[in-house]
């Protein structure tokens, strides 16, 4: 046999060894590790899984340096952690110019029990409008970075810590200058945030850790997804997202089970039914994504989902040292069939936590433990000491569970504690009533449409207006939000329609009104700025493009841009006029013919400015430079060049504007930017929070009045 066959087969027999050394019966799916099938492989599984984690982390040279950092310890903590968008109505009052923070928190309380941190969301999915990128629109949010700083220090005078996302994705913006890992370290830092999450990522890289220590104010990482090599970034990934699947028989989360320091976050964004989401959280004995404001889209979670939550998260802090037990035991043997347990246990206690996945109660016996003298057993769901019935060194231990429900057992030998008599206290009063109680159905939120009132009817077209006769319209739009399919509570609700949805089609008669030929210009928003001394009491980025209240050289016939909604609405009632409704300004542009866009049913270029997709915005276009793309009525500069502000809609939560017409910026490299609708049946939709933020380059307006 020649040398080359013999090192040949030793390499074979190496990495079939090597193979065999991974092997296990039960192989991660994703982010979750599989249960048994019945609970008589119970031991067997268990030993495979111990073993498997052994394995795993000595191949990747494993160590838990970052989970041991007392700066980093509050992550093991944060068991409830909604993602908020900046623009949440609770979280920021634009009339009083301030951060709400009291108010935003005292809603999740009386809700659910409150929060240990927050995912405050300030960019997706209004990045992209224009070339800030991710942290110019931090720096954008009211007040700046001092104003972020201290709405930071009301979240940590309230116990709660605050992570900001990172998108590695946003590459077709404004070029920070410095790589992202250092920009966020950086930023972060400055405003005196706590963590980063990383969006679309499944680890947030190595880098970002060196990065927020170099600066001395280490971040948490929490990637979106999880880690894609759960046993090295792990070491530096201290949270994560569970983006989870829920058999009957509950999956263990695999990077808990490698490291029972590492918080995972629940996140089922769309999911109506939390059921599922709280069951398997606190069965694995991890966090909560609580998201209700997706995107400008109400999900909000249920008054039996709240009250789960409320009672889960009060035993998780209160215990929230044997969550980490290393010696957790994952389906622990139970006495009935549909109930799942896992154990968690230290030197002198033990806990337990339990679910129901039969839709039935199960009332009785539930599960055998070891038993010695001076044990003491308390059913926290419950809120009593329970009287085990014993057998020798077996206690069995005997109460009820609801359909679908919960259960959480202490053993000890330590005896009532402070903790554990508030605790107990707590969830006796709650005990009274039941889950079942609580209102399960899921409720869409109402929008309203903020009114605009009627201007002095003209007998005549003012100047540079065109008149729009009247008739009846067949008004038909869709929204262009990335996400959220065609659910209720998409997009938003007009006030002929009984929810908010993606597609409108509805048939109304419109009165005759003149429009501005042209979108307001800068010479014109000058006139009016020299007559009525107009100054936002909000005014960071008020005409951004400005210097010393004059616009550059050459753009006097360009549109004005960076103007607020606020500040259209200022111009126009200065010059006795109004905003367009938005099936206003689609039938001043696409007339009775139902056509796509202003010149006909065929996309052309010529009637359009070139788009810019360069990370740097140039200017937009002067408004006279496409005659070609005259609507029927000849109303100009409708498509292409800036977006045009028309309604606002409002809910408990959110508000938006309606934007039309698209612009010239398309920023490259990434599907998660402002979408483009430059056919007349589509709108964006840009969430509001605050002018400062509102503001864009690409975002300007035109103006309307009533005929008689």
């Amino acid at each position: 046999m020649s040398t080359n066959r013999i090192l040949l087969m030793i390499f074979i027999l190496v990495f079939a060894c090597a193979l065999g050394a991974q092997d296990t019966k039960y192989p991660p799916q994703n982010e979750q590790i599989p249960g048994p099938e019945k609970p008589a492989d119970f031991p067997a599984w268990l030993s495979d899984l111990q073993h498997y984690r052994h394995e795993r982390l000595i191949r990747a040279g494993y160590h838990g340096e970052q989970y041991a950092r007392p700066e980093l310890a509050w992550t093991q903590r944060a068991f409830i952690q909604p993602q908020m968008m900046k623009e949440d109505r609770y979280f920021y009052d634009p009339v009083a110019g301030r951060y709400t923070v009291d108010r935003y928190l005292d809603d999740l309380e009386k809700r659910y029990g409150g929060i240990d941190a927050v995912l405050v969301w300030h960019t997706y999915p209004n990045i992209g409008i224009d070339s800030r990128n991710q942290y110019d629109w931090l720096r954008d949010m009211p007040g700046g970075a001092n104003g972020v700083r201290q709405m930071i220090a009301d979240f940590h005078r309230r116990g709660v810590r605050v992570l900001f996302p990172v998108m590695l994705w946003d590459q077709g913006t404004r070029d920070e200058g410095v790589p992202n890992a250092v920009a966020t370290a950086r930023l972060l830092a400055e405003v005196g945030a706590d963590g980063v999450n990383g969006d679309t990522l499944a680890e947030v890289p190595l880098n970002f850790r060196l990065a927020s220590d170099s600066m001395g104010h280490p971040l948490a990482l929490e990637p979106e997804g999880a880690p894609e090599n759960p046993s090295e970034a792990l070491a530096w990934n201290n949270m994560s997202w569970g983006y989870w699947k829920y058999p009957i028989v509950p999956m263990i989360s695999l990077y808990k089970w490698l490291e029972p320091r590492h918080m995972v976050n629940v996140c089922e964004r769309w999911s109506r039914d939390k059921t599922n989401n709280l069951q398997f959280a606190f069965f694995n004995g991890v966090g909560y994504e609580s998201w209700e404001n997706v995107w400008g889209i109400w999900n909000g979670i249920t008054p039996r989902d709240g009250e789960a939550l409320r009672r889960i998260a009060r035993i998780e802090r209160t215990y929230a040292d044997l969550l980490d037990s290393p010696q957790w035991e994952p389906h622990t043997p139970v006495l009935r069939h549909g109930v799942f347990a896992s154990k968690f246990p230290d030197k002198d206690q033990t806990l337990w936590a339990l679910i129901n996945r039969n839709e039935y109660d199960v009332v009785g016996a539930q599960f055998d433990t070891p038993y010695a003298p001076g044990m003491r057993f308390f059913d926290l769901w419950n809120g009593k000491e329970l009287q085990p019935d014993v057998q020798g060194d077996v206690a069995t231990l005997s109460f009820s569970m609801e359909g679908h429900g919960f259960g959480a057992v202490l053993a000890t030998t330590r005896g009532m504690d402070d903790a554990l008599d508030r605790l107990l206290d707590y969830t006796s009063e709650l005990a009274l009533r039941p889950l079942r109680q609580y209102s399960h159905e899921w409720k869409f939120l109402p929008q309203q449409l903020v009114e605009i009132p009627r201007t002095r009817s003209a007998p005549s077209a003012p100047e540079g207006m065109v008149k729009v006769p009247g008739g009846m319209f067949l008004f038909q739009v869709s929204g262009i939000e990335i996400e959220g399919g065609n659910d209720v509570g998409v997009d938003v609700q007009y006030s002929w329609e009984d929810s908010p949805r993606r597609h409108h089609r509805h048939s109304l008669e419109i009165k005759p009104f003149y429009i501005d030929k042209y979108p307001v210009t800068n010479a014109a928003f000058k006139q009016f700025l020299d007559a009525a001394h107009y100054r936002p009491k909000d005014d960071h980025n008020f005409l951004r493009d400005w210097k010393d209240g004059k616009f550059p050289e050459g753009w006097a016939n360009k549109p004005v841009t960076w103007v607020s909604l606020e500040d259209a609405r200022a111009y126009a009632a200065w010059a006795g006029k109004r905003l367009p409704h938005e099936w206003e300004w689609q039938y001043a542009a696409q007339g009775s013919d139902g056509r796509l866009y202003p010149w006909g049913n065929d996309w052309d270029t010529a009637p359009v400015p070139t788009p810019e997709k360069r990370r740097d915005m140039r200017p937009p276009t002067d408004v006279d430079a496409y005659p070609r793309g005259a609507s029927p009525f000849g109303v100009m500069d409708l498509v292409g060049n800036v977006w045009q502000w028309t309604d606002e809609f409002v809910d408990e939560h959110t508000r938006a504007g309606i934007l039309r017409g698209g612009s010239y910026y398309q920023p490259q490299g990434s599907m998660w930017y402002f979408p483009q609708a430059y056919k007349l049946n589509e709108h964006g939709k840009y969430l509001l929070m605050a002018p400062s933020a509102d503001r864009s380059g690409t975002v300007g307006f035109r103006c309307v009045v009533d005929a008689e």
